[in-house]
C-alpha cells in the first residue's frame, strides 16, 4: 500500500459525483475544500457527494476545510497595471481615482508597516521597499517591473502583523463545518500560539473538534513554530506565500526544516503548493515536477496537495495517478525505520513496537485506538511494515486518513477487555478475509481499552496466538 498521502482541491473539475468516485479509486486520501472560494451551499454539496460515494465504495476519507484567514489583497484595478522598476506606487487605507493608489483590504495594516521594510504583491513577483510614510497610505519604490491586475494578494515579509488569522468570515465557515462533520480544518495565517488558542475557542463553543492543521505561511509562523506546533494537531508547508515571504530559493530548505521537525513532534505535514502546476493544462508533468513530489516525500511529509491541478486543471485524474506512481516508485526506496526521542510512554511503546516489526520481520502493526493517536506514533518512526489502526470511532478513521502509513481497516465495537476486543478482531479479520492464520501482526492497545491515553502493551500474534485467542471462552 502506498504510505505517503495524497490531498486534492475539490472544484468545478472535480465535483460531480462520478469524479469523486474515480479519484477515492485513484487512491485520494483526503478532499479539501477552500472557504476562499464558493458558498457554503457549494460546499455542502461537495460534502454530501464525497459521504455518498465513500459509503458506496466502503473506503473511508477525510474532508479538510480550508478557511480563508485574514488574506491581504489590494482592491480592482481597471485592467492591467503596468509597473516599471525605480517608479513609485502608493498602498492607501481609501479609494482613489489615481491607478497608482492600490486600496489594502486591511487598512489597519498601514499603521503597523514601516519604512525600509518590504511589501510584496502577487506570491512575490511585484517586489517594494516603503520609501514615505503617511497616516493614510505607504509610498512603495518599484524593485522590478512587472504586471499588476485586480485583488492580488499581498505579503510583508519584515512586518510584525497584528491581525487576527480569524476573520468574523472564518467564524460562520467553522459554525458550517462544526454543523456538517468536518473532519480537518487547516488555519491560514496563524502566526503564533493566541491565533490557535482563539480557533479552538470558537470551535469548542461548538463542541466541534476536528483534526487542526495550521498553514505555514509567514515570517512569524516560522519564528513561532514551536509554540504552533504544541498547539496544533499537524501543520501545512503552505510554499505558496512562503515562497512571496522569504523568496523561492529558500524554499527547499525551509520546507526541510518544517518538515523535520514536525515529524520529531509527531505531527503529520501536508505540502501543497504547485506541485503539479504543469498539469492544469497538459496531460504529463514535466521533470522538475516529479522529482519536487519525490523530494517532499523523502523529506518525510505524510501528504502531498494539489489545488489549481484538480479544481480547474484538465487533466486531474492524470495528476493523481503521477502522484500516486511518484510516491510509490519512491518508497521503493524510502529510508524506513527512522530514529526519534520518544515524548511520553505511549510514545516509548510506539517505538518498541516497530522495533519489534522491524527484528522480527513481521508483516503489520496492529493498532487499537480511541483517539488515533497510537497509530500515529506509530506513523512517527516511518515502520516499512503497513499500519492499520482499529477503532470505534468513524471520526478516528476519517482523520487519520491523512497520517503517514496508517490504513484505517474497520470499525469494531466499544470492549473494555482486551482480550475479548482481540478475539472479536481475530474472528473479523479471519471472517472477511483480511487476513489468514499464517499471518503475523505486532498489536499495541491499553491494558483497559477505551481510555484515551492509555496504549501500554505489546501482543505478538501469529498462528499459536490466533489459536490460543480462538479457544478463549467468554
Amino acid at each position: 500500500m502506498r504510505k505517503t498521502k495524497i490531498v486534492i482541491t475539490v472544484g468545478p473539475a472535480t465535483s460531480s459525483f462520478e469524479m469523486i468516485k474515480k479519484l477515492i479509486l485513484k487512491g485520494v486520501n483526503v478532499f479539501r475544500l477552500n472557504f476562499s472560494h464558493g458558498d457554503h451551499d457549494t460546499h455542502l454539496e461537495s460534502i454530501k457527494t464525497i459521504r455518498q460515494v465513500s459509503k458506496e465504495l466502503k473506503k473511508e476519507v477525510a474532508i479538510l476545510q480550508d478557511i480563508s484567514g485574514p488574506k491581504v489583497r489590494i482592491g480592482d484595478i481597471d485592467g492591467v497595471l503596468q509597473l516599471t522598476k525605480g517608479d513609485t506606487i502608493k498602498l492607501t487605507k481609501e479609494d482613489s481615482d489615481n491607478r497608482l493608489s492600490l486600496k489594502l483590504s486591511y487598512p489597519r495594516i498601514i499603521d503597523m508597516v514601516n519604512i525600509g521594510e518590504e511589501v510584496f504583491f502577487a506570491d512575490g513577483t511585484i517586489q517594494t521597499v516603503v520609501i514615505h510614510k503617511d497616516k493614510d497610505y505607504l509610498e512603495l519604490k518599484l524593485l522590478n517591473s512587472g504586471e499588476l491586475t485586480s485583488r492580488k494578494g499581498v505579503n510583508f515579509p519584515k512586518t510584525k502583523l497584528k491581525i487576527s488569522a480569524i476573520t468574523n468570515k472564518d467564524r460562520k465557515d467553522i459554525a458550517f463545518g462544526a454543523k456538517n462533520g468536518i473532519d480537518i480544518v487547516a488555519l491560514s495565517f496563524v502566526q503564533n500560539r493566541e491565533d490557535i488558542l482563539n480557533a479552538k475557542a470558537i470551535m469548542k463553543a461548538y463542541k466541534f473538534t476536528p483534526f487542526i492543521v495550521s498553514k505555514i505561511e509567514t515570517g512569524e509562523a516560522i519564528n513561532n513554530l514551536d509554540d504552533i506546533l504544541d498547539l496544533s494537531d499537524g501543520v501545512m508547508v503552505a510554499r505558496g506565500d512562503l515562497g512571496a515571504e522569504f523568496g523561492v530559493t529558500k524554499l527547499p530548505r525551509i520546507q526541510k526544516r518544517i518538515i523535520s521537525i514536525a515529524n520529531g513532534r509527531n505531527k503529520p505535514t501536508i505540502t501543497a503548493t504547485q506541485m503539479l502546476t504543469s498539469m492544469k493544462d497538459n496531460p504529463f508533468p514535466t521533470r522538475a515536477e516529479v522529482s519536487d513530489i519525490a523530494n517532499a516525500v523523502y523529506d518525510g511529509t505524510d501528504a502531498v496537495m494539489l489545488s489549481d491541478e484538480t479544481t480547474v486543471g484538465k487533466f486531474p485524474i492524470e495528476a493523481v495517478k503521477v502522484l500516486h506512481d511518484t510516491i510509490k516508485d519512491v518508497e521503493k526506496d524510502y529510508p524506513y525505520f527512522k530514529s526519534f526521542n520518544t515524548l511520553n510512554k505511549a510514545d516509548a511503546v510506539s517505538k518498541s513496537a516497530v522495533e519489534l516489526a522491524k527484528n522480527l520481520d513481521k508483516e503489520a502493526l496492529v493498532s487499537f485506538t480511541l483517539s488515533g493517536m497510537s497509530a500515529q506514533t506509530l506513523s512517527k518512526y516511518r515502520p516499512k511494515q503497513s499500519i492499520y489502526a482499529i477503532s470505534h470511532s468513524l471520526e478516528t478513521h476519517r482523520k487519520l486518513s491523512l497520517v503517514w502509513g496508517v490504513n484505517p481497516l474497520f470499525m469494531m465495537d466499544k470492549v473494555i477487555n482486551p482480550t475479548r476486543l482481540i478475539y472479536d478482531f481475530v474472528q473479523k479479520i479471519l471472517e472477511e478475509e483480511y487476513a489468514t492464520m499464517e499471518s503475523r501482526f505486532i498489536i499495541t492497545m491499553g491494558a483497559v481499552t477505551g481510555e484515551l491515553g492509555s496504549t501500554n502493551f505489546i501482543r505478538l500474534l501469529n498462528r499459536e496466538g490466533m489459536e490460543a485467542i480462538l479457544a478463549s471462552e467468554f
